[in-house]
């Protein structure tokens, strides 16, 4: 007997990777958050560490940070 897999069946669990692109400013404060379909995320916090550390407890892992203007710092997750 052999089975096949057709991953894009319903119900199928999700086989990739989730990412989160969180914009803050330089004072801790949330801007904008950009997430792929169906990433687990929970509201963000005004507070910009208190929603790093939500991204973190899910199991987010942090990959990239990067300054833009208007004193404004990204940060990229992967999980």
């Amino acid at each position: 007997m052999v089975l096949q897999t057709n991953y894009h069946d319903i119900g199928q669990p999700w086989f990739g990777k989730h990412v989160i692109i969180l914009n803050c400013s330089i004072h801790n404060k949330f801007i904008q958050i950009y997430k792929s379909y169906h990433a687990p995320i929970e509201p963000p916090r005004p507070n910009c560490a208190e929603t790093i550390s939500q991204l973190i407890s899910i199991g987010y892992k942090l990959q990239a940070v990067t300054a833009l203007p208007f004193n404004q710092v990204q940060y990229v997750f992967i999980l």
